[in-house]
């Protein structure tokens, strides 16, 4: 089910969605939509680079792999 949700821009703000999704022939509430996914995935998972660096780092894999040991054994507590 949609959701509506109402946003306040500046106005240079608004004219630069605007250009961006007339540019890509969408709909602004469209472009508004992807915009923010994107960003937000972008932000919660690493890409394939940032898991290869991870995955090579051997120390940092022995840390994350006690972590998820640790966790799994409900050790230690969680900081927010």
């Amino acid at each position: 089910m949609h959701k509506t949700v109402t946003l306040r821009l500046k106005e240079e703000v608004y004219k630069a969605f605007v250009e961006a999704a007339q540019a890509e022939n969408r709909p602004l509430s469209n472009f508004i939509e992807t915009a923010a996914f994107a960003k937000m995935r972008e932000q919660q998972f690493a890409d394939d680079l940032e898991m290869t660096e991870i995955r090579a780092n051997q120390e940092l894999m022995k840390h994350i792999r006690k972590g998820s040991q640790e966790a799994r054994a409900r050790k230690g507590r969680f900081v927010e």
